[in-house]
This record gives C-alpha cells, structure tokens and sequence, in this order.
C-alpha cells in the first residue's frame, strides 16, 4: 500500500539562549543557567521525539559577527544568536537519550576538508544508529571566511562549485566500507574483509582524497543532507544532494512557487520529487485560548530590541543595514556575502504588508499565535496546498515552545492524520521515507 502523506518536523536550534526569534532570552521562562549541561540537551531530544519530530538540527556559526558597524557589540552584547558550544559535542548526548530521532550539525564546505566532514557525522551517525543529518551550507560572511586563514568570502558560485565537490568527496567516502565489510569472527580470527573496504580516489577541482575510511558504513548508509540554499546556484546544489530543504518563505503562494521550481530542478536531475522534502520554516506562539496566544506574543514584542533586530538582519544579508534602504542596495553592498534566502524572505515580507525593504529588515521574525487548533488550520492549509511537506521549526522561547507544542499541537496535528502516532523506521532515512 502506498504510505499516505505526512507532514515532516524538523527543530532549528543553537547551542546559545536564544534561536531565530532575538528576544527569546530575555523571556523569564528561558533558562539560561543551563546551556553547559548535558541534561539540557538531554531533556530537549527526549521532547522532541516525545512530539513526532523527525530530527532537529543545530544551526551553527564560526565566528562573532561583526557586520552590524562593523563591530560585534550590538550582537553580542545584545543577545544575538551564538553558538557558545561544538554541536558536535552535544548531539552525542542527544543520541544517547533517544532512539528515532534525527540528529543534524551544520558544517561550511569552504572551510572544511571533506575527510574530516565524513569522519566527524560517519561517527554520529554510527553512535545514533543511522540517524545522523548533515545541514550543507557553503558559509556566507567575511568574519567567519578570516578565521580560517582567508581574506574573505569566495564569489558565491565559487562557493557551490567547492561544495558539490567536497560532498561528492564524503559520498565516497562513506561508501567505502560495504554494508559487511565489518566480520569480527573471533573463531576464525576475521576481524574484517578487506576485499570489502575500497579506496575513495576523490579527485576533483576543488579537493582530493584518497581514504579509504576508518569508519564502517552506518544502518542508513550515509547521513541525510539538509541544505538551503534559495539562490538560483544554491537551488542547483540542492536539487543535486538534499534530502530535506529548508527555506524561509514568508508567505504561502512563495511556498508553492519554491516547490514547484524544486521539483521542477529535481525531475531534471532524475530524482523524484517526493524523495526531497520542502520545509519552510515557521516561528509559533501556542496558548490555551486565542487571547492567551495573542498575549504572549504581544508579551514577546514587549522586549523587542530594535539594534539586535538590526545587527541580526545585517548578519543575515552581509551587510550593515544601518545606511541601507532597499533590497538592490544590500544585494550590492554585501559583494559575496549575505544569505540569497534571507534576502529573498524580507523583500517578500515587506511586498506582503505594503511596507517598505528598510522596515521590513527591522521587523522580528513574524510569530503565528493561536490555539492548538489554529496553528494546525494554518499548518494544514500549506501542507494540503502544495506549499510544503512539513515545517522547520525554531524555539520562539527555548525551551517552552517545543514543550507547549508537544503538549498541544503534536496531538491536534494527529487527531486529523497529518503527522505520525509513532515513528515507523529506526534510521532517519527509513522515517523521513516512511513518515508512519
């Protein structure tokens, strides 16, 4: 029987206070005393998998951002996303306490070699069972690009051409070790085949690895790829590799065109459409009532800061938003910096509310506030309409949204059948295949 379609969840965190939504920190309900301790990690995993997620992933940067006047104070000293730890050190701890959840980092194919890459999430991935993830970005500004020896960032096909070849490099060497390559016989005294275990021999134009592997093949084969690139080059790159893309588009009619341009990109790479899925990202405040809901997001704006709003979006598109007025001018002041999607996600927002490129760069992330049953009405609405197979979905206040909406949402969304009671496979691959 044909599996029936089912919406696909996946989390968007940070190892920092504060993800996505700026203020979020500074919310009483957001501990802050914690973000060093395995059991915040521990508790977050065990409640997104009690909430049917299919995997969360961990956004991640490589330095402080300083485009915002060209200093990192506003930033920071404001409240900013950060990454204050490795998620690579944490996702193991999340791996230990669950047993179908999906478990993603973010790793820069610009500044990373692909035999560390493929080591590093072939580990995850074998310590989770087959459920580790890769989010593929290709890095996007000038202060990350200085920590890594480099003058600034590369023009940004460059970038992507470096990226098809370093996870064309990981492929290969995750496919370096056969699914039985790894015999342990200690009777015979076989530890493993060898005829089994082959050499990668990447040579591409951007790098070059020989291997083979140390790590043996995971339960799913290799991990998942995450991407979001909304640049026509990036729209390329992940019709080419991801399994689940992540976009930002503000409204439901820029959902439906970005699908159907995927789909369309992915038909002509041979895949089928349905092997991708398309995820949006959506920012939720639940309550018990509509009033309730409105409150607390009203409650939420109440400790807005405007320059962090400011210091974010100018992190977000490369460039300092402080002297910028449209989105022609901060596609030119940023040269090869600045995420395409992000830009493309504010010019869509200041079309949809009359207002103009400058505002809509000072507006907070937009908050859908509502009852359980609201939030799925519009979940719904996108998902049957051919905007979306599921959602990304950032903590407006960590960790309380994901408890409010495991608590509330997750059971509305399956009284109506539109995301799983139980998880169907072990491997993220077979869940995100098999959506229960």
């Amino acid at each position: 029987m044909p599996v029936k379609r089912k919406m696909h969840l996946v989390a968007y965190l940070k190892t920092g206070p504060t993800a996505s939504y700026a203020p979020g920190w500074r919310h009483p309900s957001a501990p802050l005393h914690d973000i060093w301790d395995a059991e915040r990690y521990e508790h977050l995993a065990r409640m997104l998998e009690e909430a049917r997620f299919d995997a969360a992933f961990f956004a991640d940067g490589m330095g402080l951002p300083d485009i915002y006047r060209s200093s990192f104070a506003d930033y920071v000293g404001r409240g900013g996303q950060l990454s204050l730890i490795d998620p690579m050190i944490v996702l193991p701890l999340m791996a230990r306490v669950t047993r179908h959840l999906g478990l993603g980092n973010t790793i820069s194919t610009t500044f990373h070699q692909p035999y560390q890459i493929a080591r590093s999430l072939g580990s995850l991935d074998l310590l989770s069972k087959g459920r580790a993830a890769w989010n593929v970005v290709t890095s996007a500004t000038d202060y990350e690009a200085r920590n890594f020896g480099m003058d600034g960032m590369p023009p940004k096909d460059d970038r992507y051409d470096r990226a098809d070849d370093v996870v064309a490099a990981c492929f290969a060497l995750w496919d370096c070790w056969q699914p039985d390559a790894l015999v342990m016989d200690r009777e015979k005294g076989v530890f493993a085949d060898p005829a089994k275990i082959r050499y990668a021999n990447h040579v591409g134009p951007f790098v070059r690895v020989r291997g083979p592997m140390t790590i043996p093949r995971s339960p799913q084969g290799r991990p998942l790829i995450l991407q979001a690139g909304s640049s026509p080059r990036g729209r390329e790159c992940a019709a080419r590799w991801a399994d689940m893309i992540f976009c930002t588009t503000a409204t439901k009619a820029d959902g439906i065109e970005f699908r159907a341009d995927m789909h369309r990109r992915l038909s002509a790479r041979g895949r089928c459409p349905s092997e991708c899925a398309i995820l949006p990202t959506l920012s939720v405040v639940v309550g018990e009532t509509e009033s309730i809901a409105r409150e607390r997001a009203e409650y939420l704006d109440s400790l807005m800061d405007p320059e962090l709003v400011l210091a974010s979006s100018s992190t977000l598109l490369g460039v300092d938003l402080s002297t910028i007025q449209t989105a022609e001018q901060a596609e030119t002041g940023a040269g090869n910096q600045g995420i395409a999607g992000s830009r493309d996600r504010m010019s869509q927002v200041a079309k949809a509310q009359g207002i103009s490129f400058a505002q809509a760069v000072r507006k907070p992330r937009g908050l859908l506030a509502g009852t359980p049953a609201m939030i799925a009405d519009v979940m719904e609405d996108w998902f049957t309409s051919g905007a979306c197979d599921g959602f990304v979905l950032p903590p407006t206040v960590f960790p309380a949204t994901y408890e409010e909406f495991a608590r509330m949402v997750t059971p509305e969304l399956q009284r109506r059948g539109l995301l799983r009671r139980d998880y169907a496979g072990c491997t993220l691959r077979e869940n995100l295949a098999n959506p229960g």
